[in-house]
């Protein structure tokens, strides 16, 4: 293993288990405010705040003046953010952390099976194999090992 793919992997790791530790917290935000649309809504101020400094901090707050030469479509991106955040911090009571977190990555692991069947968004095409859908397919029985 190259020494890339493996800090690309150790960053996704903390990422995953950032994404584990935000849901309760978020669902603990919106608990203590009463409002769990409003507790994404904050979540998501913060984040921008962060990565606002940040982009400035490292010099690349020129960059955000170009996103009015983007195609619309590319802005989508934040929306799918913020439905993520508020759909997982509203899960987490009901389902629990695990489950929650399960079944997240069973849709992301559908999602990418048919983006890289399509070689969509400029990604080479990815043919669906037994081995990819084994692996969603193993997913899914951690889905309903962790609930049911």
């Amino acid at each position: 293993m190259n020494t890339q793919v493996l800090i690309a992997t150790v960053i996704l790791i903390v990422a995953g288990a950032l994404v584990s530790v935000q849901s309760p917290i978020n669902a603990a935000l919106g608990r203590g405010i009463g409002s769990a649309m409003g507790a994404a809504t904050v979540s998501f101020a913060v984040g921008l705040v962060a990565l606002l400094i940040l982009t400035l901090a490292i010099g690349d707050g020129a960059s955000l003046t170009k996103v009015g030469k983007v195609p619309a479509t590319l802005l989508i991106g934040g929306l799918m953010g913020a439905v993520f955040v508020f759909s997982s911090l509203w899960a987490v009571p009901i389902l629990g952390v695990l489950t929650t977190a399960m079944v997240v990555i069973l849709g992301q692991m559908i999602a990418a099976l048919v983006i890289d069947q399509m070689g969509a968004f400029g990604l080479a095409q990815t043919d669906i194999s037994p081995q990819r859908l084994m692996a969603a397919a193993l997913v899914l029985g951690g889905v309903v090992l962790s609930r049911f």
